[in-house]
C-alpha cells in the first residue's frame, strides 16, 4: 500500500509574507557636527568652493549609515564632479544675468517687462535642475552592489512643473497636492533600481485630506509669526509621510509612521539658534563700530560718510567677515538639524515591505553628469 500523498498541481500552500524590514540609521551626531564645522571653516578660507566636497562628505555620511535589511547604501559621487557641473552651469547662467543687466540699462522703461521672461526662464531652469540633480544623486547611489538610475527628460519635467505651478497660483495653492502627486509620479516612474522600475502610488486627494485645514489657516499663520513654524513643521511631516507611503520600486514598497508633530522641535531649535546668532552678530557689529570709531577719532556718521571712504574700509572688512561667519554658522545649524537630525527622525519611522522582490535584481543604467547639480547650486535649489 502506497502511503504517499500527492498534492494537486496549483494547490501548493502560499508562504506567508515576510514581515516588513525597518530602516536603520546609525550615524554619529557628534561626528557629523565635527565634519560640518570643519567644512564650514574650509568654506570660509576657500571662498565657498569647499562646499562641493562638504556636500559630498555629508551624503556619504548619511548614505553609509543608512541600512536596509542589514546592508548600508553607498554614495559614489565626488566633489570634483559637482565643481565641474557648477562651472558649466555658470557658463550658461552668467550670460543670461548679463543680458538682463544690459537690457535694464538700455531700456529702463522695459526693465519690468524684461523681468517677467527672466523669472520664467529661471523657474524653468530651476525645475530642470531639480530633476537632473536627482538623476545625478541616484546614479551615485549603490545598494548591494546595484546602482539606482533615472531616465526621462528634465525639460519635460520642467514644463510639467511650470504648468502645475500656474494652476497652483490661479487656485491660491489649492492645487498643490495634485501638483506634488503628478510631479512625484513622473520622477518615480523614471526611477530605477537595476532592472526594477519605480512608481508612485499616492494621489493628490489623499494629501489634500491630510492637510486641507493647514491651507485654510495659513493666512493666520502668516500674520501671527509664532504659529508659522508649527504650521510649516506640521505640513512637512504630513508631506514626508504621504510621499514615503507612495514609493514603489518593483514589488518593494515603503510605509512610514512619522507623527504629525515630528519636526516641531527641529524647526524651533533652528529659529532659536538663528535668533541667538543674530544677536551675537549685532553685538559684534556694535563692538567693532565702537572700536573703529575710537581708533579713528571720527563719529559713526563721519566714518560711513562719502568723504571718508578710505577710513571706512576696515569697518567694511569687519562687516564682511562677520557676515560670512554668521552665514557659515547658520549653515552648520541647518545642516545638523534640517539634514542630519531630520534624516534620522524620518528614517526611524520607515518600513520596507516585500524586500525579497529586490533579491534578484540586475544592474542597468548609465551614470549621469553633474550639470543638474551645477544648476541647482547656481539657482540655489540644491537638496540632499
Amino acid at each position: 500500500m502506497n502511503d504517499m500523498q500527492w498534492t494537486p498541481i496549483g494547490s501548493e500552500p502560499v508562504p506567508p509574507p515576510l514581515p516588513p524590514t525597518w530602516v536603520d540609521f546609525s550615524g554619529n551626531r557628534s561626528g557629523f557636527l565635527n565634519m560640518v564645522t570643519k567644512g564650514a571653516m574650509l568654506e570660509l578660507v576657500t571662498f565657498g568652493f569647499y562646499r562641493f566636497w562638504l556636500v559630498t562628505d555629508i551624503r556619504r555620511h548619511l548614505w553609509s549609515n543608512t541600512a536596509i535589511d542589514g546592508d548600508a547604501a553607498e554614495y559614489t559621487g565626488r566633489g570634483k564632479e559637482l565643481l565641474v557641473g557648477f562651472l558649466f552651469a555658470l557658463a550658461i547662467l552668467v550670460p543670461i544675468y548679463l543680458a538682463y543687466f544690459l537690457i535694464g540699462i538700455e531700456f529702463e522703461r522695459w526693465q519690468g517687462f524684461a523681468s517677467t521672461p527672466l523669472f520664467i526662464s529661471f523657474y524653468a531652469f530651476g525645475q530642470f535642475a531639480i530633476f537632473r540633480a536627482r538623476r545625478y544623486r541616484l546614479t551615485r547611489t549603490v545598494w548591494r552592489g546595484v546602482r539606482f538610475w533615472m531616465d526621462g527628460s528634465g525639460w519635460a519635467y520642467a514644463f510639467r512643473a511650470m504648468a502645475w505651478g500656474l494652476l497652483v497660483f490661479l487656485t491660491l495653492g489649492l492645487a498643490l497636492p495634485w501638483r506634488e502627486a503628478s510631479l512625484e509620479r513622473y520622477k518615480m516612474q523614471h526611477t530605477h533600481y537595476g532592472d526594477l522600475r519605480g512608481d508612485f502610488a499616492a494621489d493628490g486627494w489623499t494629501f489634500f485630506k491630510r492637510g486641507w485645514w493647514l491651507w485654510l489657516l495659513s493666512p493666520i499663520a502668516l500674520i501671527i509669526f509664532p504659529l508659522a513654524p508649527f504650521f510649516y513643521a506640521e505640513f512637512k511631516a504630513r508631506e514626508w509621510r504621504w510621499w514615503l507611503d507612495g514609493i514603489r520600486i518593483g514589488g518593494v514598497r515603503l510605509s512610514s509612521e512619522l507623527p504629525h508633530n515630528a519636526f516641531y522641535g527641529l524647526y524651533w531649535k533652528v529659529i532659536g539658534w538663528w535668533t541667538l546668532l543674530s544677536m551675537i552678530f549685532g553685538a559684534y557689529l556694535g563692538g567693532a563700530t565702537a572700536l573703529v570709531v575710537q581708533l579713528s577719532g571720527l563719529s559713526a556718521e563721519q566714518l560711513f560718510g562719502p568723504d571718508n571712504t578710505a577710513k571706512s574700509i576696515p569697518m567694511l572688512v569687519i562687516m564682511v567677515i562677520g557676515y560670512f561667519a554668521l552665514a557659515l554658522a547658520l549653515n552648520i545649524v541647518m545642516r545638523v538639524y534640517l539634514q542630519r537630525d531630520l534624516w534620522a527622525k524620518v528614517l526611524e519611522t520607515v518600513a520596507v515591505h516585500n524586500i525579497g522582490a529586490a533579491a534578484d535584481v540586475r544592474g542597468s543604467g548609465e551614470l549621469a553628469s553633474a550639470l543638474g547639480e551645477g544648476f541647482a547650486d547656481g539657482l540655489d535649489v540644491a537638496g540632499f
